[in-house]
C-alpha cells in the first residue's frame, strides 16, 4: 500500500500552522502564561471553557497528567461535544442569549480567577457573553480564537462583537475560515480540520509558560503526574489535598 499524498499534505499544513503560532503568537502565549502564574500565585482559581469541538482543547488541560491541577472545566450542559443527542443541539445552544450569564452565576468562578474561553469562530453568543460576563465579575479572560473570523464573517451576538473584543489577552490560532486544510479533485467539500491540533498546542504552551513563570518566582507548579507511573497516585493525592479548595472536578 502506497503512502497517502493527502495525509502528508495534512501533516505539512498542521506543522505550518504550529510554526506560525509558535513564532507569531509568542508574545500572547507569554502574556497568557504570566497571567495564569499570577492567578495561581495570588490564590486564584483557573477555568477553561469551550463549546462543541472547541471544548476538546479545554478538556485537554483539565485533570491531565503533566497539567496544572488547578485548571477546572467550566461546563455548559449540552455543549461539550457530540455526546448530546441530537448533536446539533450543542450548536443551537451556542447561539442562546443569556446562557453564559446563568452558567457563571451558578459556578464557583469569582473575582481574581482566570478563565480561558476557546471558540474557533468567536462569533456565537455563548463564548462572547462568557467573556463579557467573566470580565464583569472581575476574572481575567484569555481568548483562544481565529481572528480571521472576526474580519471575514458577521457576529451572531446582538452587540456585533466577537470573542476577541472581550478578552484581556487574545491568542490567534491562525485557522482559516471553514477550518479545513485540504481540497482534492473528486471531493466536493474542503476537509481535514486542524483547529483541534493547533488550539490544544496553544493551550499546552500556555501551561508550560505558566509553570516556567511559577518556578522563576520560587513557587512549585501544582502539576499532576500520570496515575500509570509508580508513585503517581500518591503525588496527585498530595497536590489535591494542598490545593483542594481550588479544585472543583473532584466534587
Amino acid at each position: 500500500m502506497s503512502d497517502s499524498k493527502l495525509a502528508g499534505q495534512f501533516f505539512d499544513a498542521a506543522i505550518g500552522l504550529l510554526e506560525r503560532v509558535r513564532d507569531e503568537e509568542a508574545g500572547a502565549v507569554a502574556a497568557a502564561g504570566a497571567a495564569i502564574a499570577d492567578t495561581v500565585a495570588a490564590g486564584g482559581r483557573l477555568f477553561a471553557f469551550g463549546a462543541g469541538h472547541s471544548s476538546l482543547a479545554a478538556q485537554d488541560v483539565v485533570y491531565r497528567a503533566g497539567g496544572l491541577a488547578l485548571m477546572n472545566l467550566l461546563a455548559v450542559p449540552g455543549t461539550l461535544g457530540v455526546d448530546v443527542m441530537p448533536a446539533t443541539l450543542g450548536s443551537a445552544l451556542e447561539r442562546v442569549d443569556g446562557l453564559a450569564g446563568a452558567v457563571l452565576d451558578s459556578s464557583p468562578a469569582k473575582s481574581g480567577d482566570l478563565l480561558v474561553v476557546i471558540s474557533l469562530s468567536g462569533r456565537n453568543a455563548l463564548p462572547v457573553e462568557m467573556a463579557q460576563n467573566a470580565r464583569a465579575l472581575g476574572l481575567t479572560v484569555v481568548g483562544v480564537t481565529s481572528v480571521a473570523y472576526a474580519t471575514g464573517t458577521r457576529s451572531r451576538h446582538a452587540s456585533g462583537g466577537f470573542l476577541r473584543d472581550h478578552c484581556d489577552i487574545v491568542l490567534d490560532s491562525k485557522i482559516a475560515i471553514g477550518d479545513a486544510e485540504l481540497t482534492a479533485e473528486g471531493v466536493e467539500a474542503p476537509f481535514a480540520p486542524a483547529s483541534t491540533v493547533v488550539t490544544s498546542a496553544l493551550m499546552q504552551a500556555m501551561m508550560a509558560t505558566a509553570a516556567e513563570q511559577l518556578v522563576a518566582r520560587g513557587i512549585e507548579p501544582p502539576l499532576l503526574r500520570s496515575g500509570n507511573v509508580d508513585g503517581g497516585h500518591e503525588w496527585n493525592g498530595r497536590v489535591m489535598r494542598e490545593y483542594g479548595d481550588r479544585i472543583f472536578y473532584r466534587h
